[in-house]
């Protein structure tokens, strides 16, 4: 497969006729957004460790995300799949058959983004999604990170990226400057052999390196994520804003794009159970339950840590490592 092919093969999995088209996907996908390697986000304060979401084909999921992302079955029975890397978890499934799809217009979850070790991987991988055709909803440039969006099979938002060096991102006022430009791809391709798939498995590395939820309220959000859960702004565009630890770009995005208004989530539903947080040291989880607690946030107990849960009633669990 030459560079070229593997360039019109992208753009036509991505409903595209031109870079520029896709570039323009990627921004309604997620606006403009942002990066950071996984060695980097894994020495920040608080981190993402893990994703639980309600399917309805529990098979049909599990094998998408075994056959398209890459990642390993750990686990798998009748009720439940536990997918991951290196032997971590990072995605657990959840079978919910009679459930209804939560829609688009709901609180929730707006994409799951695995963060790629190195920009070869991002290549490799999107090697082999062009080579088995693997639908897609846009891809971008970000100027600290390279972007590429698609759905699940039951309409879960993902997004495969990979970051630029954290020295070359730029910062203004604890803002960071990104775009959404096109992707160079045969650039990008020129790291691996587009003739010869070799994305077997996810590398050992990759990781979650954000989440993007849906929310009825841009300030009810802010201040239960930044105010309760005390992740820092470092970026904000119309109708969306982006929080992180450690001045990493983002570990969490929040838009009402679709979801203005939208009143708390249907359980009963598909869509996200709960994603966590994970502490890097045990008194900062300390210090996060006390206050969560005195903000009069919903706390529960877990053996690992505790879960709280946001206006919308989608739960984030702080654990320690």
């Amino acid at each position: 497969m030459t560079v070229d092919l593997t360039r019109r093969t992208l753009l036509q999995l991505a409903g595209a006729t031109s870079l520029a088209m896709a570039a323009a996907a990627a921004a309604r996908a997620e606006g403009d957004r942002q990066g950071g390697g996984p060695t980097y986000a894994s020495r920040t304060p608080m981190r993402i460790g893990m994703v639980t979401l309600r399917v309805k084909n529990l098979d049909m999921v599990t094998d998408y995300y075994r056959d398209v992302i890459g990642l390993s079955v750990m686990e798998r029975s009748g009720t439940a799949a536990k997918l991951g890397t290196a032997g971590i978890t990072l995605l657990v499934l959840e079978a919910r058959p009679s459930a209804a799809i939560e829609p688009r217009n709901a609180a929730g979850l707006y994409h799951t983004a695995f963060l790629m070790p190195t920009r070869k991987d991002l290549a490799r991988w999107l090697v082999a999604a062009a080579t088995h055709r693997v639908p897609l909803t846009g891809f971008a440039d970000h100027l600290v990170s390279e972007s590429v969006y698609l759905d699940d099979p039951e309409g879960n938002g993902i997004e495969i990226y990979a970051d630029r060096d954290p020295s070359l991102w730029q910062w203004s006022e604890g803002s960071v400057k990104m775009a959404t430009d096109e992707l160079d791809i045969p650039d990008l391709l020129s790291l691996t052999n587009t003739r010869v798939p070799d994305y077997a498995k996810a590398p050992d590395g990759l990781r979650i390196g954000h989440m993007h939820l849906r929310v009825g309220d841009l300030a009810d959000a802010q201040r239960f994520y930044h105010g309760v859960i005390g992740l820092d702004p470092t970026r904000s565009r119309a109708g969306a804003a982006f929080l992180s630890s450690g001045r990493y770009h983002h570990h969490l995005g929040l838009n009402v794009w679709q979801s203005q208004g939208a009143g708390r989530r249907d359980h009963q539903a598909t869509g996200l159970a709960w994603f966590s947080l994970v502490m890097a040291r045990q008194e900062l989880l300390a210090a996060q339950e006390e206050r969560l607690r005195q903000s009069g946030a919903q706390v529960t107990g877990l053996a690992d840590g505790f879960e709280a849960v946001d206006p919308w009633g989608t739960r984030v669990r702080l654990l320690r490592t």
